[in-house]
């Protein structure tokens, strides 16, 4: 059967960046692997080089697909036979990732979760169960998603794009002003009996997930998150783990703008063409990560100051709006 990794990046040239990044901490985990790896782009020649060269470009034209979270629901047009992964642009892989393809065999769709019932999760989830008569929804981080081409992934994905036209009345909650993929997957998937394959740590995590810190190191494939324990204000009760070590990390949000983001991709790109030195391990600290460190010290001692004399700043927009 075929298989692939499937990303998205459309839109700004940003997504550009963050899917070659990607590409590259595939290709340098699995350089030998049977995987194609796929980027779907409006925007084609923006691409490096490298990546053009040892990738498969589906190129699409400007909202072809939809924008924002609403390109999600067009995967399984865009998913070719087989096997396909998708795995959002604005992660990382840190390891082989053959075993993945495994544990989601047989699976028409999935995602990597576990089941809710009652609580928050963009809406009223209790109420939204009892309005479609479902014991619960798979609750799962949409960086992942897994489809195996074929007439139920088909009726999975229309599903949830039907319901996505009815988003609000169902009650559910924006992500960023636009309906959340999560949620209208989770229910599509319940809907159509599809079920997640159990989170366990190893296959993906991310740090808000995990706020007592991570710390990453892509070119020897290490990777620790860390969820401190109750009764620590950085705690995350429906997180169910203290440490992980997933081989996929999703730096969702800002944290592609921080600095162990920033440091390793710039060492995975010297690294991937084989001219990573002890020199250029030298300059990721001392031209990324210590100039971060201090302007975040210095923020974060003087914001008290700030709001005391200015009150609290507007939150600034997101780079990916």
């Amino acid at each position: 059967m075929n298989k692939a990794i499937l990303t998205i990046a459309t839109g700004k040239k940003l997504y550009i960046d963050l899917a070659s990044n990607l590409a590259r901490s595939f290709y340098f985990w699995n350089p030998n692997s049977a995987v194609t790896f796929q980027i779907v782009t409006d925007n084609p020649e923006l691409l490096p080089n490298d990546i053009k060269e040892k990738s498969k470009i589906i190129i699409v034209q400007p909202g072809e697909f939809g924008e924002g979270f609403s390109t999600k629901l067009q995967l399984d047009k865009l998913a070719g036979e087989g096997q396909t992964l998708f795995i959002d642009s604005d992660c990382l892989i840190f390891g082989n990732i053959d075993f993945l393809f495994d544990r989601f065999n047989n699976h028409d769709v999935s995602v990597v979760g576990a089941y809710l019932s009652k609580g928050e999760w963009f809406g009223d989830i209790e109420s939204i169960c009892r309005k479609f008569n479902v014991p619960h929804l798979p609750k799962f981080n949409g960086g992942i998603y897994y489809i195996e081409k074929g007439a139920k992934a088909s009726e999975v994905y229309a599903t949830a794009r039907e319901l996505e036209k009815r988003y609000d009345e169902i009650g559910f909650i924006r992500l960023r002003n636009r309906p959340n993929d999560e949620v209208l997957m989770a229910l599509a998937m319940q809907l159509h009996g599809q079920t997640p394959i159990n989170d366990d740590g190893t296959i993906m995590s991310d740090p808000q997930a995990c706020q007592g810190g991570y710390k990453i190191d892509i070119i020897n494939g290490k990777r620790l998150l860390t969820n401190p324990p109750a009764p620590s204000n950085l705690h995350q009760s429906w997180y169910p783990f203290h440490e992980v070590s997933p081989v996929i990390v999703h730096f969702l949000g800002y944290y592609t703008q921080h600095y162990p983001y920033l440091r390793e991709v710039y060492r995975l790109k010297k690294a991937i063409n084989n001219t990573l030195s002890n020199i250029d391990n030298l300059k990721s600290l001392i031209i990324i990560e210590y100039p971060l460190r201090f302007k975040n010290c210095f923020k974060n001692s003087l914001r008290p100051l700030y709001h005391l004399l200015f009150g609290a700043r507007m939150v600034k927009k997101s780079e990916r709006l």
